[in-house]
């Protein structure tokens, strides 16, 4: 009797076991199921989108209380043509990947709200100090950098070596070495589509930005004429090229017969999946002009929309908090070849390590000394477009800076003085 008895009360035991068990899967699910869900749409594709999705995943992890779910939109441009189309229906996500350039726009038309609520100023005072140019905007901060890149100079080692020719340091020495090799069909340098990076650096350099305070347009300067002759030249004389319907030069650059493409350090691990088998190449920073270094920074910054709940708007400054920390910002560099988004994350022994194995991402890090991105005004998409324009009538026609400039200077004038009173 006495093991019946114990045989019982064992078997009560785990009946009661069975029971809290059961009881407690129903809470877990429960407390998984009301999660606050942060929508977050990118335009990341292929490797890139991997590597975001593992950093989703990480932070999805590592709390319990919020869910960012990643939605591709295709590309960058689709991306913003559906933003576009969803603040008209209101079905804006909670946060999304845009160029902080559209910042004034969205303010303009009461779509995103300032971050300092939600993260503070502390969460930026470690972020490099190119990235928080573009933070702000009219003194509340707005942009969170994310996939942040340099312009940089991509060279053909073997075509230097073989033709004696060492990396420039100013952009005539780069221009010199395309007269020289000319007879040889070998061009100095490969452009994308567009120039207007180029130019934009050149302006800097020359202490004469294409846009200024107030905002004010020079485009029409004796500065800016000089500096769109520099490529101009180049194109006339055929000692550079540019992508044209190809959208990018590094097509012409694989072809074997350029010594330099000028491109973005975020196409780096492209390039490292597209260069054909025994091409080697390297990175190097864009030359001087003026005696004067300065490289364009672009890419992607994050915004919060404003009709994201209070507990998404958490949410999302819980994500961003996230993304900032160094473990998660390194990761994101390696994977994607995107810069770290702190200093404290450059220079940490780790990303030191990893710049040493590939070396073709130093030139980028290089760059952010001397960084800069453009400024932000309401009336930007528009200028963006009319000056694109202009570049590519200065490439297939036979037209002159001296007869674009004063035509474009008029055309921005009229943007500027447009979006003054909006």
């Amino acid at each position: 009797m006495p093991s019946l008895r114990r045989l019982t009360q064992c078997f009560l035991l785990l009946i009661g076991i069975l029971c809290l068990s059961a009881c407690g899967h129903p809470a877990a699910s429960s407390q998984a199921a009301h999660r606050t869900t942060i929508t977050f749409w990118h335009g990341m594709t292929a490797d890139h989108q991997t590597a975001l999705t593992q950093l989703v995943n990480r932070f999805n992890r590592s709390q319990t209380r919020y869910r960012v779910v990643p939605v591709s939109q295709g590309n960058f441009g689709t991306l913003q043509q559906k933003i576009t189309v969803a603040a008209k229906s209101d079905t804006l996500p909670t946060i999304a990947q845009t160029t902080y350039t559209n910042v004034p726009n969205y303010v303009q038309g009461h779509l995103v709200v300032p971050l300092d609520a939600y993260l503070g100023k502390r969460p930026f005072q470690d972020v490099v100090p190119v990235f928080r140019q573009s933070i702000s905007y009219r003194g509340k901060s707005y942009a969170f950098p994310f996939s942040k890149s340099a312009r940089i100079l991509f060279y053909n080692r073997d075509l230097l070596k073989q033709q004696n020719v060492a990396l420039p340091a100013t952009w005539a020495a780069l221009h010199q070495d395309g007269k020289r090799l000319k007879s040889q069909h070998i061009k100095a340098l490969a452009l994308d589509q567009s120039f207007l990076t180029e130019l934009n650096d050149l302006t800097y350099q020359a202490g004469t930005p294409l846009i200024t305070r107030g905002p004010r347009a020079n485009l029409n300067t004796k500065q800016t004429r000089a500096a769109t002759h520099v490529l101009w030249d180049m194109l006339q004389d055929r000692t550079a090229t540019t992508a044209g319907n190809a959208g990018y030069g590094s097509t012409q650059f694989f072809a074997g017969k350029t010594l330099f493409y000028s491109g973005s350090s975020a196409a780096i691990p492209v390039m490292q999946a597209s260069a054909p088998k025994g091409f080697h190449w390297g990175t190097t920073v864009e030359p001087r002009y003026h005696g004067r270094q300065g490289t364009s920074v672009s890419g992607n910054d994050i915004v919060l929309f404003k009709s994201a709940s209070p507990a998404q708007r958490r949410g999302a400054a819980a994500f961003l908090h996230f993304l900032l920390q160094k473990k998660q910002t390194l990761q994101w560099a390696e994977k994607t070849g995107y810069l770290p988004l702190t200093t404290s994350a450059c220079q940490d022994s780790r990303y030191q390590r990893y710049l040493a194995r590939h070396p073709n991402a130093r030139a980028a890090v290089r760059s952010l000394d001397f960084g800069f991105q453009d400024r932000a005004f309401q009336g930007y998409p528009q200028y963006f477009t009319a000056i694109n324009q202009s570049l590519d009538r200065l490439t297939t026609t036979q037209t002159s800076p001296e007869q674009a400039l004063p035509q474009l200077q008029q055309q921005v004038n009229a943007i500027l003085r447009e979006n003054r009173g909006a």
